[in-house]
């Protein structure tokens, strides 16, 4: 991740795997279906969501392997302090819009791992997220809008579209 850029797909799976560590130590094989089960029932499975292995947290010092060396031994991984750091500059970093699948993820991961945060800057976030939502309504407003002569059962996706995330924003601004 650069300075003031979104999440790229490898650093959500990055972010995936520290967040799961960072609520409890793990074995190898169970962090890595894990990671795979929760990513894979958010968004479609694509190369770019698999280039990050476990075994490079373990070499860039993000988690240290218990109990054994690695996947070949099934070892138990735990948080370093420099895995905590990085989670909480990837939970920092910005989203970005629209909301097709990669950022859905990444909106996902933080929501799930929002508690390792501190109070100031879980509300950065959820403003963040709030912000994004929003941005996305107002999208899916100017589509409805510029396309009023369109199929009715396209409008209603529309609606229904536009309706859920109103939802979703109004649950952020409480």
């Amino acid at each position: 991740m650069f300075r003031d850029q979104p999440l790229i797909p490898a650093e959500a799976i990055k972010l995936a795997a520290l967040g799961f560590l960072a609520d409890g130590p793990r074995r190898y094989g169970d962090l890595a279906a894990q990671v795979r089960q929760f990513t894979g029932r958010i968004a479609a499975p694509s190369l770019d969501l698999m280039g990050t292995s476990l075994e490079a947290l373990i070499v860039e010092g993000l988690a240290a392997a218990s109990e054994g060396k690695g996947m070949a031994d099934n070892a138990r991984l735990n948080l370093t302090s420099a895995g905590r750091a990085t989670l909480t500059s990837l939970l920092q970093a910005r989203l970005k819009g629209p909301l097709g699948d990669f950022t859905r993820l990444a909106l996902l991961l933080k929501l799930r791992f929002l508690h390792h945060l501190g109070a100031a800057e879980r509300e950065m976030q959820v403003a963040q997220i709030a912000a994004i939502v929003g941005d996305e309504i107002n999208r899916l407003n100017e589509l409805r809008n510029n396309d009023t002569g369109a199929p009715q059962p396209y409008l209603d996706w529309l609606d229904a579209d536009i309706a859920q995330l109103q939802g979703k924003l109004a649950r952020f601004e409480d």
